[in-house]
């Protein structure tokens, strides 16, 4: 029964999606442990571009079949609907047979979209905007923070307790109004969403389970596996956990508060997915994998070390364009550039202490082909002294000076590139480098943007 987990080990976009596709062939159930809509992935397959935000992205594989959206997750129940409308429309078949929502994950109601907008407004009008978080106002932070406070709705309140949940919508939205005045909310209309809500809680009952059984059931002794014409087990399921964000947006290990407002990391796993046990990753065969982009990338505010941008160079700012540019380097969800700078190993080397990474998948390498010279950072330094890791304070972050190794640039194409031995003996070296230093091994390392575009190990 091996169980492969999926992290972001940056800021996310690092482009995990493809990975989780291709493991998806051979799995038989695909989890997402936290997050809202708020992250995206994208896969292009046969020149068809898929979006996911909220769905597992094992519903790109027909022999997938259960994706469950878990314990950890908040629900936008009108995303999740137009999601799976747009998977059909694009010719995947049975995605509302193989979709599954914990009936213990949270409820995000337009409300929280709402909230969030206003609470981004308040501060980019404050100080010229220099503590805006930078969210996607998709509501995602409102939703967890009335979790916390006990006083959010559960999808198995949502199908089952109806006059519960429309009296906590209506308190919230009440509390709300105290807070920030009728004024701020006017363009939201309470009863329209409830009655929307109650449109959809007929058609939500076939997809919310309760997981926990669910997931015990799988990591078993006799699990999910079918039998064969002698009654026997054939085979134990494989099990496919996908990481949502990435390490330094999770809500305690991130650069608070620049962060996502749920676990992102490998903790995250086991509070989100209740009943996958974490003796399971004992199990022949199992892994954590970081995936991590050959450069760097991240959206919205907060701190940025490698950044690359006009207030170091001309020449810097050139780069990051030319990243953003190469790499197409907008985001999947809100469409809104990425900030983009030189690999981080100081960086790299915490993410993969947190999450204890047995495996790396390196993305996007083809974005740096037409690079002259590519940099890695090593190490900080304040008032010349070497910070001994990733720090914690931002007021450190931004006084530090960063360290860097350079490398000469390979100027030729890696895509099409299916081992190892085949790229370009720089890029070898630039691969073989940050293996060295991160202490973890490089698998697979993304040559393009489609599913073929890998090179494996």
């Amino acid at each position: 029964m091996p169980v492969t987990l999926v992290l972001g080990s940056q800021w996310g976009d690092e482009g995990k999606g493809k990975l989780v596709d291709i493991l998806a062939s051979s799995a038989d159930l695909v989890c997402r442990a936290a997050g809202g809509n708020n992250a995206g992935h994208t896969i292009v397959v046969n020149d068809v571009t898929y979006d996911f935000h909220i769905l597992p992205s094992g519903l790109i594989n027909p022999s997938c079949k259960i994706n469950l959206i878990g314990t950890g997750c908040v629900v936008h129940i009108p995303s999740f609907f137009k999601e799976l409308k747009a998977l059909e429309e694009k010719g995947l078949q049975g995605v509302r047979e193989r979709i599954l929502i914990s009936d213990r994950a949270h409820v995000c109601f337009d409300l929280h979209g709402v909230v969030d907008g206003i609470s981004e407004d308040k501060f980019k009008n404050l100080d010229g905007g220099k503590n805006m978080i930078g969210t996607t106002r998709k509501g995602i932070g409102p939703c967890y923070s009335d979790k916390v406070a006990r006083r959010g709705v559960t999808f198995w309140m949502l199908v089952n307790e109806q006059q519960r949940w429309e009296r906590r919508l209506r308190d919230l939205e009440a509390n709300y109004r105290k807070l920030y005045g009728d004024a701020a909310l006017q363009g939201y209309n309470l009863e329209e969403e409830i009655e929307k809500l109650r449109g959809y809680r007929e058609e939500l009952q076939q997809y919310v389970v309760d997981q926990t059984p669910l997931l015990a059931r799988a990591v078993g002794t006799k699990g999910m596996a079918t039998a064969n014409a002698n009654g026997a087990s054939a085979r134990q399921p494989n099990i496919l956990i996908e990481g949502a964000n990435a390490l330094l947006l999770d809500i305690d290990h991130g650069t608070y508060p620049y962060v996502t407002s749920s676990n992102t990391g490998l903790g995250g796993v086991f509070t989100g997915l209740a009943g996958l046990s974490p003796q399971s990753l004992s199990a022949p065969g199992s892994n954590i994998v970081g995936v991590v982009k050959a450069y760097t990338s991240r959206v919205g505010s907060g701190p940025f070390p490698t950044e690359l941008n006009a207030a170091i160079s001309p020449k810097d700012a050139e780069y990051g364009e030319r990243l953003q540019q190469v790499g197409r380097e907008w985001g999947v969800t809100t469409g809104r550039k990425r900030r983009c700078g030189w690999f981080d190993l100081v960086l790299v080397k915490y993410s993969a202490a947190v999450n204890c990474y047995t495996q790396l998948n390196l993305t996007k390498l083809d974005v740096l082909d037409g690079f002259e010279e590519i940099r890695v950072a090593t190490g900080y330094k304040v008032n010349g002294q070497t910070l001994p890791g990733f720090p914690a304070d931002l007021d450190v972050m931004e006084e530090m000076e960063v360290e860097y190794k350079t490398f000469k640039g390979w100027m030729t194409q890696t895509t099409g590139c299916k081992q190892f031995e085949d790229l370009p003996e720089q890029a070898r070296e630039y691969i073989e480098f940050i293996e060295r230093e991160v202490g973890v091994p490089i698998k697979w390392i993304g040559t393009g943007p489609r599913r073929e575009d890998m090179c494996f190990r």
